[in-house]
C-alpha cells in the first residue's frame, strides 16, 4: 500500500507539472472506486486551474478556485505521467489532460478515491475522510512531548498505535518496523508503557526514517511507482523488514518475524526492548 512517502513523491513530481495549469478536461472511464467519483467530476474540473497539490497523511489535495479534489492511492494506486497518452487499459480509470500532459489513474484493485470536496461545504480539512488524521510527522507539534500525552493509558502494541494514524499519519509498515528499530523499542510493547524519553526517541526516528524513505522515493513492493514510473529504493537499505533470519546489522542476532493484526512485523530481539 502506497504510504506516506510514496504519496510524497508522488506530489512532489505532479506539482512540477500542475500547480498553475488548468485542468483542459476530465475523463472518467470506470467510477466504481472505493467510493463511487461523482458524476459530475468532469464539468467540475474544466478549465480550473490547480492552485496547489498539497498531501494531508496519504491524501492528496489538489487545490481549486471552487473546491478540492481528494485523491488516495489505496492498495494499488498510482498517477502516471504522459506526454502522449497511449491507449488506457483495464485498469486505466480517470484522465486529468493538461496542455502539456495526461495524468492517469490506474489503479488494479480500485481500493483508490477521487472525490470532489466543494468550497462551499467549508474547509477540507472537516471532511469526514481527513477529520480524525493524527499528527503530520514534520508539523513541529509532533515530539515526544506528544507522544507521550497521547499515549498514556494504551495497552495497545505500540507498533499497532502507529499505524493506527491517530496520534501521527503516515507511518505504514515498513516505516513503524524501521522506526521501532531505530528507537531500540520492541514493537510488542504496550504505547503506554513509553517513558518520555523513549517517546522523544521514537519521535525522532520516525521523522528520520520518513524523511530517508522519501529521499529513496518511497519503497516498491509489488505495484508502487512514482508518477514517472520509476521505482522506489528505501527498502534496499531496510534495517530490518524483510530481513527474517537475517543477522541485525547492529549486533549479528537474528532478525525475528511476527504477525501482528495480520501485518508482518521485523524487529531484532537483542537491540529493541520492551
Amino acid at each position: 500500500m502506497p504510504e506516506l512517502p510514496e504519496v510524497e513523491v508522488t506530489r512532489r513530481a505532479l506539482a512540477l507539472l500542475v500547480e498553475g495549469r488548468a485542468v483542459r478536461r476530465a475523463l472518467v472511464r470506470e467510477a466504481r472506486l472505493r467510493w463511487p467519483v461523482p458524476r459530475a467530476l468532469a464539468r467540475h474540473l474544466a478549465g480550473q486551474v490547480v492552485e496547489r497539490l498539497e498531501r494531508r497523511g496519504k491524501y492528496l489535495l489538489w487545490r481549486f478556485a471552487e473546491g478540492t479534489l481528494i485523491s488516495h492511492l489505496g492498495m494499488s494506486g498510482a498517477w502516471r505521467v504522459y506526454r502522449q497518452a497511449p491507449r488506457p487499459g483495464a485498469h486505466d480509470h480517470v484522465d486529468l489532460v493538461f496542455d502539456a500532459c495526461t495524468l492517469r489513474l490506474t489503479d488494479p484493485r480500485r481500493f483508490g478515491a477521487l472525490l470532489w470536496h466543494p468550497r462551499t461545504r467549508g474547509e477540507v480539512a472537516r471532511h469526514r475522510l481527513l477529520a480524525g488524521l493524527g499528527c503530520e510527522p514534520f508539523d513541529p507539534r509532533f515530539d515526544g512531548r506528544l507522544l507521550h500525552a497521547r499515549t498514556r493509558g494504551l495497552r495497545a502494541p505500540v507498533k499497532q498505535v502507529l499505524l493506527a494514524g491517530k496520534i501521527v499519519v503516515g507511518v505504514g509498515n515498513i516505516y513503524a518496523s524501521e522506526s521501532l528499530f531505530r528507537a531500540g523499542i520492541d514493537p510488542r510493547a504496550a504505547a503506554g508503557s513509553l517513558g518520555p524519553r523513549r517517546c522523544e526517541r521514537l519521535a525522532q526516528a520516525v521523522r528520520a526514517v520518513l524523511s530517508e524513505a522519501i529521499s529513496a522515493g518511497g519503497s516498491t513492493l509489488r505495484d508502487f511507482v512514482g508518477a514517472e514510473g520509476s521505482a522506489g529504493e528505501f527498502t534496499l537499505a531496510a534495517a530490518v523488514y524483510g530481513r527474517a533470519g537475517s543477522p541485525c546489522r547492529a549486533c549479528g542476532a537474528p532478525i525475528r518475524r511476527l504477525v501482528q493484526s495480520a501485518r508482518a512485523t521485523y524487529f531484532c530481539p537483542r537491540c529493541q526492548r520492551r
